[in-house]
């Protein structure tokens, strides 16, 4: 069996979380935690960084930051996690849904002005598989339009747009340090605030609106409830295991690299053929390589190449459904706009396993198999032929 993921520590993780256990510090911010913000803020140039215990928690935050309110409208991809947008709506912003681009699958920057409104507050932008949106395009609408930026950079840590790292563009940035991520510990985050005016209360939502932070920068003699806020602090032993898993970020990068282009080699006759299509990274774009997908002619066609590779032993899995055809996207969103390469992205992407440990013998089994149902599908003129 080749699983989906496979989230092993691959450097001191476990030395670490015996020192942290041994340090009688496990709750946050403690010396690993530390750590961590240092590493984050001197390796990819965030201006202030803070661990949370989720991604989902980091933007949550961000949207308090930004004081949305209820009615604020907020233009956000549709084609992300549920998360991304969760974070706004539990405090009465309303989604305005925007199509992707076809290449990158990232939010489609062409039709986000079309979209602002005078209750428009933010644009959420969510880099796809650690590739860039087209940051300075969205940069420029929102500077137009007195609009802030958030990044979820949740798949993007260490990946560029031109020479900025992903999530230190926008006036705030988050990161997801989930299992599924290429540097994880299990559930964790991290909120990156960009524009300084958010720095000093970022600290006190995050310290469950108290200035407790700066009564341990001695800079007031106590600390009170000053604000709202709740808890927010990453566990001291879950930053031991995440700084493991950082110091290793560029050993990692590059056997992700390694794996994806294994897979593109593989598969890129398949491609040609047009019976399938691979990512596309555009060149101002230095990608963190999170993820390998393949995108299909046909839902059927995506359904039954998943299903012929579990028979084989092989977990693929599709991603999201988009946001707007769901239950709770439909309150905000009828179906009237389409958002065709959303829909069609959706039913038609398969991501392929993608961790550390895949060894190039396991992907080539697996892009053996993908190849003999293809050819199955040749023979059937099921695949073959189309124009993605």
């Amino acid at each position: 069996m080749i699983p989906f993921n496979d989230p092993q520590p691959i450097g001191k993780e476990n030395d670490y979380i015996l020192m942290a256990t041994n340090s009688g510090k496990l709750s946050g911010d403690g010396p690993f935690t530390e750590r961590c913000k240092l590493f984050i803020e001197n390796n990819f140039n965030a201006n202030h960084a803070l661990l949370t215990t989720s991604c989902t928690h980091a933007l949550e935050m961000a949207v308090l930051l930004l004081d949305i309110r209820p009615g604020d409208e907020i233009i956000v991809p549709s084609y992300t996690f549920t998360s991304t947008v969760n974070a706004f709506i539990l405090q009465g912003g309303i989604p305005i849904f925007v199509d992707i681009r076809k290449d990158t699958l990232n939010i489609d920057e062409s039709k986000i002005e079309e979209k602002v409104t005078s209750r428009t507050k933010a644009i959420f932008v969510m880099h796809y598989a650690g590739v860039a949106c087209e940051m300075d395009r969205i940069i420029e609408i929102a500077h137009r339009n007195n609009l802030y930026v958030v990044e979820d950079a949740a798949q993007a840590l260490t990946a560029k747009y031109k020479d900025q790292y992903l999530g230190t563009i926008g006036d705030l940035g988050t990161y997801s340090f989930h299992e599924t991520k290429n540097y994880f510990c299990g559930e964790g985050g991290a909120l990156v605030i960009n524009n300084e005016k958010f720095i000093k209360r970022a600290e006190i939502i995050r310290e469950k609106g108290t200035n407790r932070t700066s009564f341990l920068k001695k800079e007031v003699d106590k600390y009170s409830w000053v604000d709202i806020g709740s808890s927010y602090l990453l566990s001291e032993i879950l930053a031991a295991f995440l700084y493991g898993q950082l110091e290793m970020w560029k050993e990692i990068n590059k056997n992700r690299k390694r794996i994806f282009e294994i897979y593109y080699n593989g598969l890129e006759h398949l491609q040609r053929r047009k019976m399938l299509r691979l990512p596309t990274i555009p060149k101002n774009c230095t990608p963190n390589y999170h993820m390998f997908y393949i995108i299909f002619n046909t839902e059927v066609e995506r359904n039954q190449i998943m299903t012929y590779l579990r028979q084989h032993g092989i977990t693929a899995v599709t991603h999201y459904t988009p946001l707007h055809l769901s239950q709770m996207g439909q309150r905000w969103s009828a179906d009237t706009e389409q958002l065709l390469i959303t829909k069609q992205t959706s039913n038609t992407l398969l991501r392929l396993p993608m961790y550390y440990s895949l060894s190039a013998s396991q992907q080539e089994y697996i892009i053996q198999v993908i190849c003999n149902i293809a050819n199955v599908f040749t023979t059937n003129s099921t695949l073959a032929g189309r124009i993605l």
